[in-house]
């Protein structure tokens, strides 16, 4: 199936430990290339280094694994430093790392992965299938597990149900993108490619994996540090709905309780929750907790005795189910009425054609 649906992966980074070399091995199998571009933007100096590289050693460990773990020459590593930029730091916010992987695949496909971003193996080979089968596609999205204060958890509710999250209904994100010679990689937030005419083609033929049971599995918040910072990247940027977001993470990696367990992501208006996961993890994450568990690697994890507490309580049940019929309702309704305006954008230019 490799040789028949090539596939460029395109990751931004910044200190991605522990992750990185579980991530990168994932994907190795079924990769054309991977390309990497680490670095920080101008507002993430917090957690860089003074020239703008990760404070954690990514760079050095994407360097160790292109030297170890890389006999087919796939990855290619990316700084500010190689696209012109000499402090080290890439302008903007996204858009300049998303484009530097862009302009050098060679793959059919784009596969924008963040290095928290994990799929099984297997889904990874339904989803080339699936791409080889639908050649017209032109971007493919998926609904992700979202973990929160450790791996047995995840966040749920309104924010991870609502357009505005990811730009799709239910918040999916998208990833996979049809990619020709001409494309461009024109913004990060949401994902978008244009052709080589500056059309915007990445909702023309656009298709949801999880109509064929593939999920993402996005570890976004499971240990302290990515509450932390994570937490001052997103309040250092000019978007009201961030306002105060490190001291919210920090209370919230403090101590989630009854009083503030439906407020764990708050950005727009929405209620959000913690409920358990009992799926099963993708073998690189087993690994990644095998190895946290023998030593092999150390990271800080995060107390949840209070996640047990909350989860146990009979009274947080009842609240969850009565938020999670409030934004199923809220998510349907924003739904239609974007479905409707679309409809009748479309009637109008029938009309006028």
């Amino acid at each position: 199936m490799s040789h028949e649906t090539r596939i460029t992966f395109g990751m931004i980074v910044l200190n991605g430990e522990p992750f990185l070399r579980y991530n990168l091995r994932a994907i190795y199998p079924f990769a054309h290339q991977i390309i990497v571009a680490e670095g920080a933007s101008p507002r993430a100096t917090h957690a860089a280094t003074p020239d703008g590289h990760s404070i954690d050693g990514t760079l050095q460990a994407l360097y160790r694994f292109k030297a170890e773990e890389d006999p087919d020459d796939k990855l290619i590593i990316v700084t500010a430093e190689m696209c012109g930029h000499p402090n080290g730091f890439w302008p903007g916010e996204k858009d300049e790392q998303s484009r530097a992987y862009a302009e050098r695949a060679t793959g059919d496909w784009l596969w924008q992965i963040d290095v928290d971003e994990f799929y099984h193996p297997a889904d990874i080979e339904r989803v080339m299938a699936f791409l080889h089968q639908h050649p017209d596609t032109t971007c493919l999205c998926f609904r992700a597990y979202n973990f929160w204060g450790g791996f047995d958890y995840v966040a749920d509710g309104g924010l991870f149900w609502h357009r505005q999250y990811q730009g799709e209904p239910w918040g999916r994100y998208r990833r996979v993108f049809r990619w020709r010679p001409g494309y461009v990689y024109d913004s990060h937030r949401p994902p978008t490619i244009v052709d080589e005419r500056g059309r915007n083609i990445t909702r023309r033929r656009i298709y949801h994996a999880d109509a064929f049971g593939v999920w993402m599995y996005h570890y976004y918040l499971v240990f302290p540090h990515q509450f932390t910072r994570k937490g001052a990247y997103y309040q250092n940027q000019p978007w009201p709905r961030e306002r105060e977001r490190l001291r919210k993470n920090l209370d919230l990696l403090q101590e989630v309780n009854i009083s503030n367990g439906l407020r764990i992501m708050d950005q727009y208006g929405t209620q959000n929750w913690l409920v358990r996961f009992t799926g099963q993890h993708p073998q690189p994450i087993l690994d990644l907790r095998a190895d946290l568990a023998a030593g092999r690697i150390t990271t800080e994890l995060r107390r949840t005795d209070d996640i047990e507490r909350l989860l146990a309580d009979p009274r947080y049940a009842q609240m969850v189910q009565a938020a999670a019929r409030r934004e199923w309702l809220r998510t349907w309704r924003d739904h239609y009425d974007l479905s409707a305006v679309v409809a009748t954008a479309r009637a109008g230019g029938a009309m006028g054609a």
